[in-house]
């Protein structure tokens, strides 16, 4: 999961009276709704408000990573009814089985959905998911120590005028997916020469390079300590509110656009619930306060609509149609391939 707003991964606040994080004691009852999702993305005043409107008890608890969520729902230990995956693990639940069909009789709302977020390639027809959130990753730089005239593609990362002060996602995909782009290839490749070609230029970066970073790098980018990194678009918008000097870049030749979604896990025991949630979700008014609280983007039609024009109309939240045309979302790669990439990272890491 892109890890959402600056304190994503610290948090561990209580959602709601309920709220067992890390726990795995999820509640088996007809009342209940068991809910897995990251940190710090979601208002928890909208989980009060569904409880109060339905008297159901949500159960919520939080995880960091797709992949901690994907090894928790695959041990079978807890019943999950509903989950926030991205898109390119989606696509990995739906390929093992492990997600079921969401019936739209229940989820109504699924109409404002915008077009451009229905039938995903991750999850062809819409039939195991519905979209959450989505957003972009770009270089976020400090105006004061980076000339903007060098903001032109992300060439600007491999500029040997930065050197020590270029932080880098410390992620497979993410980072990989950087050096291909750079190199006019697709992020979801199988060719084993783009990837080796990839991990060569990242190799090349290294000493240009200050450190491979997750939430640990916003802090240095917020009091000056790097000139430039890799961040997500949410956590771009709340880095740049702390310091006016920050500003949010993506290459005119696309970027990575993410999608979370929602799904009910096939060991779901309220799925009803877990529709109903949904729905509750996708109603305009609760889409337009969830987002207004997580800062990242809506797919939401209606509620995207009462957004204020100076959102709407900010790029770093809502990129131009035309880099959005040439940006590509990560989809699932079979083991084989991915096996290529974690040892091109092992290489990488280890020079």
């Amino acid at each position: 999961m892109k890890l959402k707003k600056i304190v994503a991964l610290a948090l561990t606040a209580i959602m709601s009276s309920t709220l067992l994080v890390g726990c795995g004691k999820t509640k088996k009852s007809s009342e209940v709704l068991n809910v897995y999702n990251v940190g710090d993305y979601i208002d928890e005043d909208l989980i009060k408000k569904f409880e109060e409107e339905t008297g159901i008890e949500v159960v919520y608890e939080t995880y960091d990573t797709n992949e901690s969520m994907y090894q928790k729902l695959k041990s079978g230990s807890t019943k999950y009814d509903l989950i926030f995956p991205s898109d390119y693990m989606v696509e990995k639940l739906i390929n093992e089985g492990m997600i079921s069909p969401i019936n739209y009789d229940n989820v109504p709302n699924f109409k404002y959905t915008m077009n451009d977020f229905k039938n995903p390639e991750y999850d062809p027809g819409d039939k195991y998911s519905v979209p959450y959130m989505w957003g972009t990753y770009g270089i976020l730089y400090n105006k004061t120590m980076v000339d903007k005239k060098d903001m032109t593609s992300w060439d600007v990362l491999w500029n040997p005028k930065y050197a020590g002060e270029i932080q880098m996602l410390d992620s497979v995909r993410d980072t990989m997916g950087i050096a291909l782009m750079r190199l006019g290839y697709s992020i979801n490749t199988e060719n084993k020469s783009e990837i080796e070609a990839a991990k060569k230029e990242l190799i090349k970066q290294l000493p240009l390079v200050q450190a491979y970073v997750n939430d640990d790098g916003k802090d240095r980018l917020v009091v000056g300590d790097a000139a430039m990194g890799i961040v997500y678009n949410g956590d771009a918008l709340v880095l740049m509110d702390e310091n006016p000097d920050l500003e949010y870049f993506v290459p005119e030749s696309g970027t990575n656009k993410w999608v979370d979604a929602m799904c009910i896990p096939k060991i779901a025991e309220n799925k009803d619930y877990a529709e109903m949630f949904i729905n509750f979700l996708c109603d305009p008014e609760n889409a337009l306060q969830n987002v207004e609280y997580i800062e990242y983007s809506t797919p939401n039609q209606a509620a995207y609509d009462m957004l204020d024009e100076e959102v709407k109309n900010d790029p770093t939240a809502y990129p131009s149609e035309e880099i959005l045309e040439k940006s590509q979302v990560f989809l699932n790669l079979p083991l084989n391939i991915l096996k290529i990439y974690e040892d091109a990272w092992t290489e990488i890491k280890s020079q």
